[in-house]
């Protein structure tokens, strides 16, 4: 039996080698999953696939970093930024290979950027060509405090895998602490720096703009980015033209977008509408709802309460909570938690001012939230349902467990929605409409005016509202699809960490 086993491994391993030789390492690991009947032969899938193959063979001459070991804010690359920003990005390039004495490399690869529904596959193309870039360990460099040359060898190329919510958390408090030191220098150059000598492969989940300071910073950073050599895979919901829709200043953001087409390879996936995370229902203990019937009998949810209390793991450790530390000097209260688990009611989590910052310190804390009394997300709960599917986002990324307790099944608790600008008398105002299905009953929606004031109004009403408004709701109805998606996969029985 055991030399049985050893030859099905052997058999195997030659399966995957000989794929790698006539293919590539990312369309070799996708047909092995194919065939174990893990997933199924898609079309588009395949092509990004061999994209992402030819971008891994380019990694092999991906020009190193230019490091200044003696580095100083007040060196003189300190104040090249604006110079460097105000050049177009080939003579950039060249100005960078000049001052760093990078003569024998081409040109690094060009980035890719992946858009789409949800559960198309374009995480999980993206994951298989992360795990198929090892980090050389034939490199070698000459970092000697006076000189900033490379030899000709290949140097190390180290990766990096994060959610854009998590990387762009960590963008701001880089410039935090170095604005606290540094108040009057300008940090994006300095910032850059580091995370290429960190990662000079940068891979983005959920690729999105909603904020205007992101908004600001990206098109900076990722100049000098592409200058210090890091190549970027990105996958998102929205195509380069509809990133930051709306939002406050966009024309200051367009340049951005003008540098990611002309700068990355576009590749849509906007034609598989096919969701391949619903293809297996949920069939872990992750989501109650209550079924209170019409006599009133609360047996399902006493029930549903001990399952909880078994799933939570018995009483809790403290009777004081715990302060979880976060980025920036802030905490989040916990009131209820033991070893492994914290357990929370929505309105702590999502009617409180917190953001992606505090769910992450949460899901580094716990390996199982559970969250009870989540009640159905429409248009009418802006704020509350954006920071909701924020915290899922955290625990997917994570692969905490997230245990819901909800007021209806999974698939009515969002409430599908559009939104659209309408001009009426010289005034813009926002068209609000759901879409109907078993949700349909809910009549009214909430919004908030231009005065900042929540209104209650028909659902085929009109209200003036800014353009901000339109693109933070249309934000909200992508993440919507995106998170229901998610939750079904986070049901299954296997989901999540030990």
């Amino acid at each position: 039996m055991k030399t049985k086993t050893m030859m099905k491994t052997i058999i195997a391993q030659q399966r995957v080698a000989r794929r790698c030789f006539s293919t590539g390492p990312v369309t070799a690991a996708y047909e092995l999953k194919v065939d174990a009947g893990e997933v199924q032969r898609d079309d588009a899938q395949v092509a990004l696939a061999a994209k992402l193959d030819a971008l891994h063979e380019s990694l092999a001459s991906l020009p190193p970093v230019p490091v200044r070991t003696n580095y100083s804010t007040e060196s003189s690359y300190a104040g090249s930024g604006p110079l460097l920003l105000a050049r177009p990005l080939a003579s950039a390039q060249s100005f960078l290979q000049k001052k760093f004495h990078l003569w024998s490399f081409g040109p690094p690869p060009r980035g890719i950027y992946i858009h789409g529904p949800v559960g198309v596959g374009k995480s999980f193309l993206m994951d298989l060509f992360y795990a198929s870039v090892n980090v050389s360990d034939d490199a070698c460099c000459n970092n000697d405090s006076h000189s900033h040359s490379y030899t000709h060898k290949q140097a190390i190329i180290t990766k990096r895998r994060v959610h854009f919510h998590e990387f762009m958390l960590d963008v701001h408090h880089r410039i935090f602490v170095y604005k606290e030191k540094h108040p009057r220098s300008d940090a994006i150059p300095i910032i850059a720096q580091q995370l290429a000598q960190e990662a000079q492969l940068l891979c983005f989940d959920e690729f999105q703009v909603t904020d205007v300071a992101d908004a600001m910073i990206l098109k900076r950073l990722f100049l000098f980015l592409l200058d210090y050599n890091v190549v970027v895979v990105a996958t998102s919901n929205r195509s380069p033209d509809a990133l930051y829709e709306g939002g406050i200043n966009r024309s200051l953001f367009l340049p951005f977008i003008d540098m990611l087409k002309h700068t990355f390879d576009i590749i849509s996936m906007e034609d598989s509408q096919k969701d391949y995370r619903l293809e297996n229902r949920a069939d872990g203990q992750s989501y109650f709802w209550s079924n209170k019937d019409i006599h009133g009998d609360n047996s399902s949810k006493n029930n549903m309460q001990a399952q909880l209390e078994e799933i939570f793991g018995g009483t809790a450790s403290s009777t004081e909570g715990e302060d979880i530390q976060v980025l920036f000097g802030r905490t989040v209260q916990v009131a209820r938690l033991n070893d492994r688990c914290a357990w929370f009611n929505f309105s702590e989590l999502c009617y409180q001012p917190l953001g992606a910052a505090d769910y992450i310190s949460l899901c580094n804390r716990f390996v199982v939230i559970i969250m009870d009394c989540v009640p159905q997300l429409t248009a009418s709960h802006l704020n509350e349902a954006r920071r909701f599917v924020t915290l899922i986002d955290a625990c997917y990324e994570s692969r905490t467990r997230l245990v819901l307790e909800a007021q209806v099944p999974l698939d009515e608790l969002f409430v599908d929605f559009e939104a659209q600008v309408e001009s009426r008398d010289g005034d813009e105002e926002l068209f609000v409409s759901e879409k109907g299905g078993n949700s349909s009953s809910f009549a009214t929606t909430m919004i908030r005016n231009k005065e900042g004031e929540h209104v209650e109004w028909s659902a085929t009403g009109l209200i003036g509202v800014s353009l901000a408004q339109l693109s933070a709701a249309n934000d909200l109805a992508f993440s919507f699809r995106r998170a229901a998606s998610r939750l079904v996969e986070m049901g299954g029985k296997e989901w999540g960490r030990q």
